[in-house]
């Protein structure tokens, strides 16, 4: 292969549009890729914490003194924020005695909802752009090598004889900007597939401890009622 013939000529020698073309899908990609890396880490430090936190809430611990200790953390996790949220609301309704186990359950189960779709929305950011990556990055591409073709044959116009030789260079650096496009799209639809994933199933399993919780507290406030039989014991 020659000089003139190598990638980076080919690219070199592009036409402008074609050129921008290749800037734009090679900032997608480094963009994409930026991404990937920082949502495999938030989504690998969410599912290790919320095994870390489920494991000590139900080891027995009093959960009183699990939310003192989870409320002071600077950096809690999703699942902490939710629990902290429901037993914050819990320990307020608390003190109101007129109201039924019912409508406090009611209340926190609604409290922790609010917390757990504040902490979803934020596991998936982002995912939209490697979304938007995966799905446009092919046609920019693609428009770059229509392009380039474009002036290739453009070119034979004015030419006195129509040789493959004379069109291979342009149609060549043409198939670069749609080789780029994919190299761009391809990593950004299998990271948004896995990430998708794995948020579905954070979800599942915060959605999992949100009812169990909301249980659990409803069959405290009803342990609590002086009319209760645990009460009375």
């Amino acid at each position: 292969m020659t000089t003139e013939m190598s990638v980076f000529g080919l690219i070199g020698d592009a036409s402008l549009v074609v050129q921008l073309v290749m800037l734009v899908l090679a900032l997608a990609s480094v963009l994409s890729w930026t991404v990937i890396v920082i949502k495999w880490r938030v989504l690998r430090a969410a599912r290790e914490s919320a095994e870390t936190f489920e494991d000590r809430f139900w080891s027995g611990i009093d959960l009183g003194q699990l939310f003192e200790q989870t409320k002071k953390k600077d950096d809690a996790s999703a699942i902490e924020q939710i629990f902290v949220s429901g037993f914050r609301e819990y320990a307020r309704l608390h003190k109101q005695q007129r109201l039924t186990p019912m409508a406090i359950s009611d209340n926190v189960h609604r409290s922790m909802r609010v917390a757990m779709s504040r902490e979803v929305d934020a596991l998936e950011t982002y995912l939209s752009f490697l979304a938007t990556v995966g799905s446009t990055s092919p046609y920019v591409g693609l428009f770059g090598t229509v392009w380039g073709i474009m002036n290739s044959f453009m070119a034979l116009s004015g030419a006195t004889q129509a040789t493959l030789s004379a069109v291979a260079p342009g149609i060549a650096e043409a198939l670069i900007a749609t080789a780029i496009g994919l190299v761009a799209a391809i990593p950004a639809v299998v990271a948004y597939n896995r990430y998708a994933d794995d948020v579905e199933r954070l979800v599942n399993r915060y959605d999992n401890f949100l009812e169990e919780f909301t249980t659990l507290l409803q069959r405290q406030a009803h342990a609590h009622q002086p009319d209760s039989p645990a009460a009375t014991v």
